[in-house]
């Protein structure tokens, strides 16, 4: 776009957004894009769909800014820079629990209204949202058995192996901890990074040591409780998850095959930060 005053409002068709004079509401936001992208597949097409489509449309954006988020706070973690990392994550928390709020509306759909368009899914399913698959790789929640749902998107297994294979935001903070002085084990933060990290009672006797000493270690003791923050909240929207699936299709197999309940109430007991929870029960 130039910036010569002379070109000012001129429409230049190598910026499709146009100048700053020219842009508006709906071209910045991509509006046209936005709201045609919703496509109700039953025929007549039932009421109800379009809210099943907007709740998980949504969803996804909201997974595409938590990712943004958390590539954002490793970064600056890697940088030896804890301090930004507390209004990040405070901000994943919030996103989190928007994501947790919005299971009430899909929860207004009861079982003979989504009986009715269950059927046009086909083999798709919720399971199969890399998004939400790289958050949890991102978390630490590392399972390379879950790229099977994704191998015929190219796109997305480049993005999960990436992620898969680096260390998660948990093994950042332990990895920046060992480079000021904390005796965090080699074997903990130089391994292979693509499984879960496992309960280390080293690990456990640092973050003792941080929670009996908070003013010695302000930024350490900050950050242990944004990622305590993060995964309770993560926890939260889990098991809201697990609530209105079985409120809507009881323990019925999910589309595309996916475990549905069961699956979901166990993994609602999953931990991703497990030394920051037992600290509690050591101190």
């Amino acid at each position: 776009m130039s910036t010569h005053s002379g070109d000012r409002g001129r429409f230049d068709p190598q910026d499709p957004l146009g100048s700053a004079e020219e842009i508006d509401y709906a071209r910045y936001l991509s509006l046209d894009a936005l709201l045609s992208a919703q496509h109700p597949l039953s025929r007549p097409e039932h009421h109800d769909e379009m809210l099943f489509i907007i709740q998980h449309q949504t969803t996804e954006l909201w997974f595409k800014l938590i990712v943004h988020e958390l590539r954002s706070a490793m970064d600056w973690i890697r940088r030896d820079n804890l301090e930004p990392c507390f209004k990040i994550l405070a901000r994943v928390k919030h996103i989190q629990g928007t994501l947790e709020q919005q299971w009430s509306v899909l929860a207004t759909l009861t079982p003979s209204e989504y009986l009715q368009f269950r059927g046009v899914f086909g083999t798709s399913s919720g399971f199969q949202s890399y998004q939400y698959r790289l958050v949890e790789f991102m978390l630490g929640n590392k399972n390379a058995g879950m790229m099977r749902q994704h191998e015929r998107d190219p796109k997305a297994t480049a993005l999960l192996l990436d992620a898969l294979h680096k260390p998660s935001l948990y093994e950042e903070f332990l990895r920046y901890l060992a480079r000021h002085g904390h005796p965090i084990p080699r074997e903990v933060i130089e391994r292979d990074f693509s499984t879960s990290h496992e309960r280390s009672p080293a690990v456990l006797e640092v973050f003792k040591n941080i929670y009996r000493h908070p003013e010695q270690h302000w930024d350490a003791y900050e950050m242990c409780e944004k990622l305590v923050d993060v995964e309770e909240a993560f926890s939260m929207w889990r098991f809201r998850h697990l609530k209105v699936v079985q409120r809507v299709i009881g323990y019925k197999t999910g589309t595309g095959g996916s475990p549905g309940v069961p699956f979901l109430r166990k993994i609602v007991d999953q931990v991703l930060f497990p030394e920051l929870w037992d600290v509690r029960t050591e101190l």
